[in-house]
């Protein structure tokens, strides 16, 4: 199985779109299905409204032992009783990529206390992150949760 996806966006596939909402920046155009794909599709598909892609890689920000704290409760995604799900897409600006890899760290653990805010809602919540800013996609992550 490839570590590649594509969330395609259209009038077809499993997931409905009930809402969407653009926090800052441009949003996606209006869609009403959506289908993930476990493979990069390189364009946007006949009848398809948008496709957003990324890859699953190794965690980034996240200790050992925050690490070992996620697989120990957090659900898999795709299991029967998760009918929603939300799909994140977020772009970061050329400040935050300027930042050595500490400093973002640092903003993870003391500002926004990230990584202790999505403890606090597992097991209800399982999530994945897709990087998509190597790819050159408009966004540079999509969080599946």
């Amino acid at each position: 199985m490839s570590n590649a996806f594509s969330f395609v966006a259209g009038d077809a596939g499993p997931w409905k779109i009930t809402r969407t909402i653009e926090v800052k920046g441009l949003g996606l155009a209006p869609a009403s299905r959506l289908i993930v794909l476990n493979e990069l599709v390189p364009s946007v598909p006949s009848g398809a409204h948008w496709v957003l892609r990324g890859f699953t890689s190794n965690v980034r920000y996240a200790t050992q032992a925050e690490v070992a704290s996620f697989k120990a409760i957090q659900p898999a995604l795709g299991r029967p009783e998760a009918i929603q799900a939300a799909l994140i897409p977020i772009r970061k600006n050329q400040a935050w990529w300027d930042l050595a890899q500490d400093q973002r760290r640092r903003i993870f653990e003391e500002t926004s206390r990230h990584t202790a805010i999505g403890l606090e809602y597992l097991p209800a919540v399982a999530r994945k992150l897709h990087h998509s800013r190597d790819l050159g996609e408009p966004f540079d992550f999509l969080t599946l949760v």
